[in-house]
């Protein structure tokens, strides 16, 4: 499973920057990224986005099946894939595969995003965490069908490996399954397919 789903990312930058969006120029297109987001769905803007992370390459291709959890624990939480998995703060995704964890915080500057829908926009990120879309919602902006969550043990021994496979995949759209002895928060999916040309 990949979350890459849009296959013209420079054909909708071009719409983009042709409905002279405010902040639509200086933008540079790049190979999709994807920002993981939490927030009211229905706001256009808020705060919080340093609460937000970003991953530079897809982590789905990268993720490791929940039902292969014993060997990614025998392998000390290192992936094949070379990224290091974190027994205090872990990332899973809707069809039930471990991801690496995004980067944090998502840096200050402007995105064009989409949710591989009808908008394609531009989001400010400022330093102190506040955010701003220039056309549509958080939800408008959010690809449905890939979910992710990220989990917090509070138990002695919870891990990956407390996870109900029956629980997985995850309905588009809907929420990311609990996994006992952990604590989890769901996060938005935003595709990034152009950054500020700094």
């Amino acid at each position: 499973r990949s979350i890459v789903g849009l296959e013209m990312p420079g054909a909708l930058l071009a719409i983009l920057l042709g409905t002279q969006q405010p902040g639509a120029s200086g933008l540079r297109r790049v190979a999709t990224q994807f920002i993981a987001a939490i927030g009211d769905p229905s706001f256009k803007s808020g705060g919080g986005a340093d609460a937000w992370g970003i991953w530079r390459v897809d982590p789905g291709p990268r993720g490791v099946p929940l039902r292969d959890w014993p060997q990614l624990a025998a392998a000390g939480g290192r992936a094949r894939t070379g990224w290091q998995f974190d027994p205090y703060d872990f990332w899973v995704e809707e069809y039930g595969r471990i991801m690496p964890n995004p980067d944090f915080p998502l840096p200050a500057g402007r995105y064009a995003v989409t949710g591989d829908r009808e908008i394609t926009t531009v989001l400010t990120v400022r330093s102190s965490g506040e955010w701003e879309l220039a056309d549509g919602t958080l939800h408008d902006v959010t690809h449905l069908p890939c979910r992710a969550a990220r989990y917090a043990p509070v138990a002695k021994g919870a891990s990956p490996g407390s996870a109900h496979l029956a629980d997985f995949p995850v309905a588009p759209g809907g929420p990311m399954p609990a996994i006992s002895g952990c604590t989890h928060k769901d996060y938005a999916v935003i595709f990034v397919i152009a950054i500020e040309d700094k």
